[in-house]
């Protein structure tokens, strides 16, 4: 039996579904932009307790402040695309075991991975309940919230240290003595390090080890999952990725359709990681077509500055708004 994990945003949907879930709201897209970037400085600064993705606790008050409902995420769903090609990819692998590990919330993760046809025992996601959530907020602390909003969207945007230093003081000062103070302890984004948790377990339940994987991630809620694998002698592919990703995986694969990964996975089947890397390159001293197979192996390659442009560009093309949050 062959193994492989996906990441859900990035190489299975294109949207990133907290953005499109703030933006049912007005400028809740731009809310979202910063605070985005404010988990960025977080995970990247090794916050104690913080994992990348935690934007989903995050954004809790302002979704109960307008709302936000888990039937809206549900409707997202049944509206979202699904990447090309990542149906016919997935209800075609008949020797494998496929898993998805997403930071998504599960109302919106269950739908999508129902869609491409990945069981739903399968799944590791974000536990939420909004409505619990909006049933404890007081209006005196959605007042609150409205104010912290309206900063939100003054904020000079390339001012990570004022960002920082004001979203600090709100998130972990100011709501921990309101209503909806336990929802950040309570929401667990199934982000960095607890992406590595969720798949070793879901490697201790078949008996293999990591490095029997194959994971496909996109970006910083990836990377600990992309090199917990690598490092296990797995593969770790990254998928039209951005520059957190890119550096922890085995090899990469930009392209506008998920199909494109068949001869990877072919290869892997019949000869494990020493096939995948002669495919790999040999597909990789060919060139892309368009937007389409461009392979790149990376072990043991420090610069991937023309391998990241290339990335960037094709998640542009699938990903649009998406692309740019981290």
């Amino acid at each position: 039996m062959n193994y492989i994990c996906f990441d859900l945003e990035g190489p299975l949907s294109p949207q990133d579904n907290a953005y499109e879930l703030m933006s049912l709201f007005p400028q809740g897209g731009q809310v979202f932009e910063v605070i985005s970037r404010y988990d960025d400085l977080l995970a990247l600064e090794g916050r104690e307790d913080y994992e990348p993705g935690d934007t989903l606790a995050l954004i809790i008050p302002f979704l109960v402040c307008h709302g936000i409902s888990e039937d809206d995420i549900r409707r997202l769903a049944e509206k979202a695309s699904v990447v090309e090609g990542a149906h016919e990819l997935i209800t075609g692998l008949k020797e494998w075991q496929v898993f998805c590990i997403s930071t998504s919330y599960e109302q919106y993760a269950r739908r999508i991975v129902q869609r491409v046809g990945i069981p739903q025992d399968n799944l590791a996601c974000t536990r939420f309940a909004l409505n619990q959530y909006r049933n404890m907020a007081k209006k005196e602390d959605l007042a609150k919230v409205e104010g912290m909003e309206r900063e939100i969207l003054s904020m000079n945007r390339e001012d990570d240290e004022g960002i920082k230093s004001r979203l600090n003081l709100f998130f972990w000062n100011e709501l921990p003595e309101t209503s909806l103070g336990p929802a950040l302890d309570e929401v667990k984004a199934m982000g960095g390090q607890r992406k590595v948790a969720s798949l070793s377990r879901f490697a201790t339940e078949n008996t293999c080890a990591l490095g029997d994987w194959i994971v496909v991630g996109d970006s910083i809620t990836d990377f600990k999952m992309l090199q917990a694998v690598h490092e296990a002698g797995g593969l770790a592919i990254a998928f039209n990725a951005n520059e957190y990703a890119l550096p922890y995986a085995t090899m990469g694969l930009a392209s506008t359709n998920l199909g494109d990964l068949r001869v990877v996975l072919d290869a892997w089947e019949k000869g494990g990681k020493a096939s995948v890397e002669e495919v790999v390159r040999e597909r990789e001293r060919a060139g892309g077509k368009g937007d389409r197979e461009h392979f790149h192996w990376l072990c043991g390659q420090e610069d991937l500055e023309e391998v990241l442009s290339v990335h960037k560009r094709i998640r542009g093309v699938v990903r649009k708004q998406a692309a740019k949050l981290g």
